[in-house]
């Protein structure tokens, strides 16, 4: 009998590549969950970063620089190598997370009414995600973002599956700061054709921090 969280997405199955294996990408998910959750949603307020939404082709590319030791993360090294992730379970794993759909705030419902599960409930509540509210300028966030950074990442900060850029809305907001440290430092590279250490330096900490209040609501 499938388990609940199977049964939560088969609906969209059949949107699925053929070569997307969902129950291979649900077992490796089980090994993800310890740090990213169980769901996707991360954890340790933004220690680890959601990745539940995220645009497959976004994940599989990171899951190749971890598994090249391209992009150093020490803890991903035991989990990502030629043995333990080859390139079909980055594919199913990618695309595994990228069909979870987190809400931001359930429905409200009749407790007492005739049909009511409240172990549905319990399992929906499970699936909420919320990112607290950043500090900042809101319309200064809100100008600056759909200038500089909306063609890329979505005018709602949901990112493009299509080009593999990653959705900002509903991220931790400690996460995309340490990012930005990171391609600032040149630990990461964003875009061989456009580095991100370059793009992040025209902005000052003040605009990113207006950026980043912005990105923060864009969830509610």
């Amino acid at each position: 009998m499938p388990r609940p969280f199977i049964l939560i997405c088969l609906s969209i199955l059949p949107t699925l590549s053929p070569a997307f294996d969902f129950e291979n990408g649900e077992e490796i998910n089980e090994v993800c969950a310890g740090c990213h959750g169980e769901y996707g949603q991360g954890g340790k307020e933004g220690e680890y970063p959601r990745l539940a939404g995220m645009p497959s082709a976004f994940l599989a590319k990171q899951l190749h620089l971890f598994r090249d030791r391209i992009r150093p993360n020490l803890a991903m090294v035991e989990y990502v190598d030629d043995r333990q992730m080859p390139d079909q379970d980055i594919e199913d794993i990618s695309k595994f997370l990228e069909q979870i759909k987190l809400k931001t705030k359930l429905p409200p419902v009749d407790e007492t009414a005739p049909g009511f599960n409240a172990y549905q409930r319990l399992l929906e509540s499970k699936r909420l995600m919320q990112i607290p509210r950043a500090p900042g300028d809101l319309e200064k966030g809100q100008k600056i973002y759909r200038k500089e950074c909306a063609s890329c990442h979505g005018r709602d900060g949901m990112g493009d599956k299509e080009k593999a850029v990653p959705m900002l809305a509903g991220q931790y907001t400690n996460y995309l700061w340490r990012q930005v440290k990171k391609y600032r430092e040149k630990i990461r590279i964003h875009d061989e054709d456009a580095p991100e250490e370059e793009l992040l330096s025209d902005f000052s900490d003040d605009e990113l921090t207006d950026i980043f209040a912005y990105l923060s609501i864009l969830d509610d």
